[in-house]
Formats: C-alpha cells, sequence, structure tokens
C-alpha cells in the first residue's frame, strides 16, 4: 500500500480532534446542553437554534459538527458557529538605519493586530524584529560615591571624551548624563556621631567629604561631552557607616525621572550602574524604622535630590524589573570582582541586563561598557505585557540560520542589521469577563511594540434574543433561548411542562442508553442522577461536578500521574484532561517548554539530543548531562574549528573540497604574529597539518556571540 497524501493526512488528524481516540464525536459526547456551552466545547462544534429543529430529538443534539447540523435539516441561517478571525491593522516595514526623525523608524513589524478566538481555538502570526544601525543613544553613567570609590572618580573625570569616542563607533546620535548615590542619611546607614561627623563623615579618618546622601542627578542627558567631564570634575565622595550602599534606589529614580533625566522616546537607553559594594533590598529599610514600600514614582526635588530618602523603603528586584521594562532601559552593572556574583544573580532575574567587571580603579570602564553594549544589542528578547489569564502564547524562535527553535522568544549572537522572526500561537483558555483584551508584544529594551487586541468569543448571537417567561416554554416557566428553553427553578422538561417531583415511568427509558447495538440498556442516568420527566437529574457528588444528558460527564474522572489529577496541570472535563498552556499528553504530564533544554551556549540539548517533555534525551554516543553538555568522546572545540581554519584559511580540507565551508564556518580569520590570550574563556588549539607543519590558533567569542579564530601565521615545523 502506497503512502497517503499529505492533505489526506493532515484532514485525518484533524478529524481524529474532533472525534477522540474512541471515534465518538466531541462535539456531542460532551454534554452541552446549551449554545454557550456548545462553542465551549471544541472550535469546529456548532449550535443550531432552528426553533422546529430535531423535533422528538434530545436538546444536546443540537450541538453537533456543523455539516451534521445541515444533514439533520437545519437551515444555514440557523446557525450558530462563528469562526476565529486574525486582521493585520498596521504594518509598516522594518527600518534599515536610523535616518530621519526616530519616530519613522520601525524595528518590529506588524505594529497592530486584532484577534478574535473561540474558546479552545487559536491563531498563528508572525513578528519580526530587526535592530537598526545607528539608532540613538542615551547613556546615562550611575556613580557609587562612597569613599571606596575615591579613585575610581578620580579616573573617571578624565575618561569622558574616551567613552564618547568609543560609543561613536556604533552610534553617531549620543547624549551623556550624570547621577550618583551613597545610602539613605539616616542611622543606621550614617555616621551620627560625632555631631561633627553628620556635617563631615570623613571626620573619623582625617580628611573631609561630602555629607552622606540617598541620590542626587548631576547632569542631564547632553550631547555635550565636554560638559560630562566638567560636572564629574566637581563631584565628591562621602562615606556611609554600613556595607550595602542605596544604590536601587537611585536606579528607581533615573528610570523614572524622565523629564529631569532627559531620555528622550526615540533612542536606545542605556544605564551605567557602578560599584563596589553589595547594595540594600526591599525592607532593608526597617533597620531604620522605615516601613513604607518604594512607590515607583519620580520623586526629586528643586535640587535634583531624591526627598523620600528617609520615608520610603529600598526598591525590590521585581519594581526595578517592571521600570525598566515600562522605561525601555537597559540596565548595565559594571561592579568590582568580589560582588560579581551577586550582581550576576541580579542581572538574571532583570530581562536585558548585562554585567561587566570593573577593575579597581575604573580603568576598564570604557571597554566594560562597550562590550556589555554590544552583548545587549547581540541580543533579541520579546517580553510581554498585560496577557489576560484566559490567553496562552507559545513561541517559536527563527533566528540567523534559519533554524526553527521550538519555545523560544530569543536570539543571540546578532549583529546590528539582523533580522529575526517569532512564530506566535495565541489560544483562547477561557472566558474572561471583559470581552475584549489588549495586551503587548515587545522586545526588551526597545520602545517599538506589537499592540494585540484580541475578542474573546464565548457568547452566542441567538442569545440577544432570549424571550423570558416565553409562551412556548409551557405557559412562561422558562426563558426561550437559542431554540430551546431554559426553564425556572423547579420545572424540567424540554418546554419546561414538567415540575420536580413528577413521575412517569414511561419515561424512564429517556434516561438511558443502550450500552451496545440490541444490547440491554445502561443504568439510568449513569447510576448518578434521577429521571424526572424524562430528562436526568444529576446528584451531587462530593468528588465533584456532574453533568450531562444521562449524567455521564464529571471533572473528577480524568487520567492521574503520581496522584494528581491530570498531572496538576490541566483540568478535566468529562473523562478528558485539558491541559495548561505549557502541557500536553493524555494526562498532561508532557512540558512544551524547551528552555529547560537550552545550553549555557544557547543550544537545544548542545545540539547533541532532542527535548522531549521538557528534558534533553541524548543522541549523540557519550553525550550526557541535563542539557547533553557532557560529552568527553565528542569531538572538542579545536577539533571543529581546525576544519575551518584549514578551510577558510588555508584553502584545503574536507569542508573546502566539499563546498561547505561558508555554510558551516562563520568565523572571522585574524592573524597573528603570536598568541595572546584575549579572554578568560578563549581557548589555545595545536593540530599538526598535513604537510606535518605544528598549526596553532586561538578560538574565541566575543560579547556579541561572534566567533573568532587567531591564527599564527607562519606554521612551525616538528624536528
Amino acid at each position: 500500500m502506497g503512502a497517503l497524501p499529505a492533505g489526506r493526512i493532515l484532514w485525518i488528524l484533524i478529524f481524529t480532534g474532533i472525534t477522540g481516540v474512541g471515534g465518538s464525536n466531541v462535539c456531542t459526547s460532551r454534554g452541552a446542553s446549551t449554545c454557550k456551552q456548545c462553542l465551549a466545547v471544541h472550535p469546529s462544534c456548532a449550535w443550531c437554534f432552528q426553533e422546529d429543529f430535531g423535533q422528538g430529538v434530545a436538546t444536546s443534539s443540537r450541538c453537533d459538527l456543523k455539516s451534521n447540523l445541515v444533514e439533520a435539516g437545519c437551515a444555514p441561517s440557523g446557525l450558530e458557529s462563528p469562526s476565529s478571525k486574525l486582521q493585520v491593522i498596521e504594518d509598516r516595514p522594518l527600518s534599515n538605519k536610523a535616518a530621519g526623525a526616530t519616530q519613522d523608524v520601525t524595528q518590529i513589524k506588524p505594529q497592530k493586530l486584532q484577534i478574535t478566538l473561540r474558546p479552545d481555538d487559536a491563531k498563528r502570526f508572525t513578528v519580526k524584529v530587526r535592530q537598526v544601525e545607528g539608532y540613538p543613544v542615551d547613556l546615562y553613567y550611575l556613580m557609587d560615591l562612597s569613599y571606596s570609590m575615591n579613585d575610581d572618580l578620580t579616573r573617571l573625570r578624565t575618561l569622558g571624551k574616551g567613552l564618547a569616542e568609543a560609543m561613536t563607533e556604533t552610534t553617531s546620535n549620543l547624549r551623556m548624563g550624570f547621577g550618583a548615590f551613597v545610602d539613605k542619611p539616616v542611622s543606621p546607614y550614617m555616621y551620627i556621631s560625632p555631631e561633627e561627623a553628620v556635617r563631615n563623615p570623613c571626620y573619623s579618618i582625617n580628611t573631609t567629604c561630602l555629607p552622606q546622601f540617598g541620590y542626587k542627578h548631576v547632569l542631564s542627558l547632553t550631547e555635550e561631552v565636554s560638559r560630562f567631564t566638567e560636572e564629574v570634575k566637581k563631584q565628591m565622595v562621602s562615606r556611609n557607616r554600613d556595607a550595602p550602599e542605596g544604590g536601587f534606589d537611585a536606579i528607581i529614580q533615573a528610570a523614572v525621572c524622565k523629564e529631569q533625566i532627559g531620555w528622550r522616546p526615540g533612542a536606545s537607553h542605556l544605564l551605567i550602574f557602578t560599584s563596589d559594594a553589595k547594595t540594600h533590598v526591599a525592607l532593608d529599610g526597617r533597620l531604620a524604622g522605615i516601613v513604607q514600600p518604594n512607590d515607583g514614582m519620580c520623586h526629586l526635588n528643586s535640587e535634583n535630590m531624591y526627598s523620600m530618602s528617609t520615608t520610603m523603603d529600598y526598591p525590590s528586584l521585581a519594581l526595578i524589573t517592571e521600570k525598566m521594562s515600562e522605561n525601555n532601559i537597559n540596565l548595565i552593572f559594571a561592579v568590582t570582582n568580589p560582588v560579581l556574583r551577586l550582581y550576576q544573580n541580579y542581572s538574571d532575574l532583570i530581562p536585558g541586563t548585562a554585567v561587566g567587571v570593573l577593575s579597581n580603579d575604573s580603568g576598564n570602564v570604557i571597554q566594560l561598557i562597550k562590550k556589555a553594549y554590544e552583548k545587549i544589542r547581540s541580543k533579541v528578547e520579546l517580553e510581554l505585557q498585560g496577557v489576560p489569564e484566559e490567553l496562552s502564547l507559545s513561541f517559536n524562535a527563527t533566528c540567523l540560520k534559519g533554524e526553527v527553535i521550538p519555545g523560544l522568544k530569543s536570539c543571540s549572537g546578532l549583529n546590528i542589521g539582523d533580522t529575526v522572526s517569532f512564530s506566535v500561537e495565541a489560544r483562547a483558555r477561557g472566558c474572561p469577563r471583559e470581552k475584549k483584551k489588549t495586551f503587548i508584544i515587545k522586545p526588551v529594551g526597545f520602545k517599538d511594540s506589537l499592540s494585540i487586541t484580541v475578542t474573546f468569543e464565548c457568547d452566542c448571537r441567538c442569545q440577544n434574543k432570549a424571550q423570558p417567561d416565553s409562551p412556548k416554554c409551557h405557559y412562561g416557566n422558562g426563558t426561550y433561548e437559542c431554540g430551546i428553553c431554559q426553564c425556572h427553578p423547579g420545572r424540567l422538561g424540554s418546554h419546561c411542562e414538567c415540575a420536580e417531583g413528577d413521575y412517569n415511568p414511561t419515561e424512564q427509558d429517556r434516561c438511558s442508553g443502550p450500552t451496545g447495538s440490541g444490547g440491554p440498556q445502561s443504568a439510568i442516568c449513569s447510576g448518578r442522577g434521577e429521571c424526572v420527566c424524562g430528562q436526568c437529574v444529576c446528584h451531587s457528588s462530593d468528588f465533584g461536578k456532574v453533568w450531562g444528558k444521562l449524567c455521564e460527564c464529571d471533572d473528577f474522572n480524568c487520567l492521574r500521574f503520581k496522584g494528581e489529577l491530570c498531572s496538576g496541570h490541566g483540568v478535566c472535563n468529562c473523562g478528558f484532561c485539558q491541559c495548561a498552556p505549557d502541557w500536553q499528553g493524555e494526562n498532561c504530564n508532557c512540558s512544551r517548554r524547551t528552555d529547560t533544554c537550552m545550553s549555557n551556549l544557547g543550544l537545544l540539548c548542545s545540539g547533541r539530543g532532542q527535548c522531549v517533555c521538557g528534558a534533553c534525551e541524548c543522541t549523540q554516543p557519550g553525550a550526557y548531562g541535563a542539557t547533553c553538555d557532557k560529552c568527553p568522546t565528542c569531538p572538542d572545540a579545536c577539533t571543529m574549528k581546525k576544519e575551518c581554519v584549514e578551510c577558510k584559511h588555508f584553502k584545503r580540507g574536507k569542508l573546502f573540497e566539499d563546498n561547505t565551508c561558508s555554510r558551516i564556518c562563520k568565523d572571522e580569520i585574524v592573524l597573528v604574529d603570536e598568541i595572546v590570550l584575549h579572554d578568560t574563556n578563549a581557548v589555545n588549539c595545536t593540530y599538526k597539518d598535513e604537510n606535518d607543519c605544528v598549526e596553532r590558533f586561538q578560538y574565541f567569542e566575543d560579547a556579541s556571540g561572534k566567533s573568532i579564530l587567531f591564527v599564527i601565521k607562519e606554521p612551525g615545523t616538528t624536528g
């Protein structure tokens, strides 16, 4: 038997999803007795509200596949079957360069979408992002002016021009500003005795310094680099009592005081935080009796000093993350080695943040900032704002080599001008009170964003024509809605013609179904209800809810995993698990996430395995570890990069012969006279070539993820 055509396979898969594994029709098997319930069963289900439809047939038959309803006699005009839709409202093309007004620069497309979704239905769309060349940069330098930073301040007084020149390699439109911090000027963070120490905290060490302050804004963002240098030269250090500083207070004020700082709406915002100490965080203010939480608002007085330093607590990491995102700011921690690990942990929790090691006198600050900025610009990561709880989003990233990475919403190793795309699936998982909601998808640190308005199509149009106390419902004993009677409490029957307590043995057959063709009937109301007027009234249960035409449905008889219903990752609906967005499988025990399979290099299972249910299954012999990152028998970096040196530099070898060199080797070759250590993570390699000469090179990845091979010009020979 030949292979099935692709189109037929797809149709079979769709049909299987609608009918279920056992062949039952999902629309008629979930006990839907109203139009709204029917729409929630499956996106393929339709409801017939035609009054004379299915005379003598149970009301649940009104919920079925659209084709079945039409075949059964329902006119197309009597069908309630809304469809999900996606409409692109705004779709400007991506810009190449930041020429002209910044508001005309577009780095994400599309810009505005409208989506209409039925329950459990999904729509997929593509988001493209490009970091344009020459984009304006606002750089605000926030410096710790505690006494231990005295030599750093001396060095910074001469670095303004050099910093500006280094940044002009990235942008021709740079503005720089300056601010400083120490800590809250209140005990126990400051010296209060003797009295002279309040005016001069350096009194006890026989020198003079400024009175302690929390945060002061010194210079608004300006294109005049000379002003930056002048203002820094005027600064003096202060001295505080305890080791941690109040830098987080300063970060919040520098982020939210947009007018005072001068942040431009159409520019990249860099906040450089330099310190050699730990920092206080939320709740540390209680040491000084400060219990009022930080409100994340601007509190600079007429002298540009933080006015709430002694009355408001330090901010939390969550608040800093929120304000960085809200104001499109990339934070760079330039800190000394003793506190590097701490700030790396902070960076892991704050998207769009980079960390660099500051030398003891800040002599390397220019290289540090440039490298950190290149690292930030080499990555595009999407963040979400205001996503409704009832909407689940899943992402697939397509980065540089066209490889689709499931579950990822970021790309790294990019150059300015590279375009990446993300396939996004939006699925309705419920019905919120507000029918229409808007949320945002945006790259971290960008002003550009995609605005999406989603309409949840949970109600039926025929509900708007409902007739309360309708004569069609046995003298007004119910509301006539969407072709059926919704009976008042205490009334039953298709037309509300019966009262609870009525008993008619001849109608018992309508409350049970056959167990098989020609077989005996099943228990009345599945043994979980009473038959009243030919209708099942389901018993309540301590385990959960029971419903359905024959009380055949409940929310507690589903597959379990480790004792938990639907593995604790979904809800039970009439015998089937409806999984939460990040889970799949019959019992929802299989994770859809792939970020748990990402190695430190950003490769799925280190390129040596497959991500199955959120865990790596290593396929390359010898590979092991949580991300298949350990592999003693795998080719090492030197072995792999040796082939690129051979084909790109010497024009020989296997990759050169089969014409795959340019596709596989993206490395830059740099010829050198001798190998010097360019970075602590650089790898020195040696191999013997086909002429028995010893070739030496160094493999190094820069901050942007770019691979560089430093190759010795003249090979050595073996004796």
